[in-house]
């Protein structure tokens, strides 16, 4: 008799084709092997289809981005679908056991939350993907690019986990009213309470949207601080200088700070000026073409803009001249300034040009009164 009630429990459904109803009437009399049954197979399907959509997408999308970024988004969908179809096997199983119902629905409460949150997971990492292949995507999506990837990236992250909280309390049967009316008074004590972090996170947004600097560009602060920008993150930004430290600034602090980006401009080249002094009576032609020569002999230098000398003054004790450069990434700035000046020092003095240094002349008045009136004076 009980085994006749477990089977009046475990209907069977109405999608199971008619030829399979007397095989689902002999499992239904034992829930626990059907439930396992229906769990191994909806994982082996699970398994199959994630295979069969790898290997149809991977002809699609082959070699069609540099970073295979479509192959890695093709994973994430696949993944996906595998998981709907393990988890969906579970909720069906869970229907087969022939649970109370209080204890059923909330097993399938617990599952079908479960799955929610690993979706998401798997959207977060689709989302970031997607924004990745659209930054490549340069004429139909200009808007989307390395330097604006992180704002969107948050932005679809807020998406992302409000889609899942509503979802979340839809399956347990809450209301959400109540909640979000709460979220707003919390959110105001938050606010005073965090305000500093709220300054650099609504900095970081116009930061990124303005763009006054970008990955791999160097900049000057006011402070002094100079490096290459490392990263550029909603909360900071961070500058690796040349004696490989790291600073991180908080981004309130660099949207009111004045900035020298070393990297702007119409490109990335940087100008390097060299002072150069030679002594009065040389012949400054000889000095121009010679530094020019210098310039250009480099193999650092750029040959465009071509290197130029401009002479700046007369000074105390030489003619001032000044050596205009440009090289190809701020970052050789130190070394072709030295190769340079050391160039330069051998090439004027291989030409008899004299390099001067400064000269005082001291001139001494004769007043008339021997040393020995002086001492004379004293002892008086």
């Amino acid at each position: 008799m009980s085994e006749e009630n477990e089977v009046e429990l475990v209907e069977s459904p109405e999608w199971l084709p008619s030829a399979m109803e007397g095989t689902w009437d002999f499992l239904a009399a034992y829930p626990l092997v059907l439930a396992l049954i229906i769990v191994i197979v909806g994982v082996g399907l699970a398994i199959i289809g994630r295979a069969v959509v790898l290997h149809s997408g991977a002809r699609i999308t082959r070699s069609r981005t540099s970073d295979r970024l479509d192959q890695r988004l093709l994973r994430i969908v696949a993944n996906v679908a595998a998981l709907v179809v393990a988890y969906l096997a579970v909720v069906l199983a869970i229907q087969v056991l022939g649970l109370p119902e209080r204890l059923e629905q909330i097993a399938i409460r617990i599952v079908l939350s479960l799955l929610v949150l690993r979706l998401m997971k798997s959207a977060m990492r689709a989302s970031h993907v997607g924004l990745e292949i659209l930054s490549l995507v340069r004429d139909r999506f200009a808007i989307v690019e390395e330097r604006t990837i992180p704002l969107f990236d948050l932005i679809m992250t807020v998406l992302i986990v409000a889609i899942t909280a509503y979802v979340l309390l839809q399956i347990w049967n809450i209301d959400p009213t109540a909640w979000l009316a709460s979220a707003g008074v919390i959110g105001i004590a938050v606010g005073f309470a965090a305000r500093d972090t709220l300054a650099n996170l609504f900095a970081g947004f116009f930061i990124i949207g303005d763009a006054p600097y970008k990955l791999g560009d160097y900049i000057v602060l006011d402070t002094g601080d100079r490096g290459e920008v490392t990263k550029v993150g909603i909360r900071s930004t961070r500058l690796l200088t040349r004696d490989d430290v790291e600073i991180t600034v908080p981004n309130s602090e660099m949207a009111n700070a004045k900035i020298y980006n070393e990297s702007g401009g119409r490109w990335v080249k940087f100008r390097i000026r060299l002072q150069v002094g030679v002594a009065y009576g040389s012949d400054v032609d000889q000095v121009v073409a010679l530094l020019e020569r210098v310039a250009g002999e480099h193999e650092t230098v750029c040959k465009e803009p071509n290197p130029r000398v401009r002479m700046r003054g007369f000074g105390d004790s030489s003619l001032d001249f000044e050596l205009l450069c440009w090289v190809n990434h701020p970052a050789d700035r130190g070394s072709v300034t030295h190769e340079l000046y050391m160039h330069i020092y051998k090439e004027l003095n291989c030409e008899g040009i004299e390099i001067p240094f400064p000269q005082r002349d001291i001139w001494v008045r004769d007043t008339g009164q021997s040393a020995v009136d002086k001492a004379e004076q004293a002892t008086e």
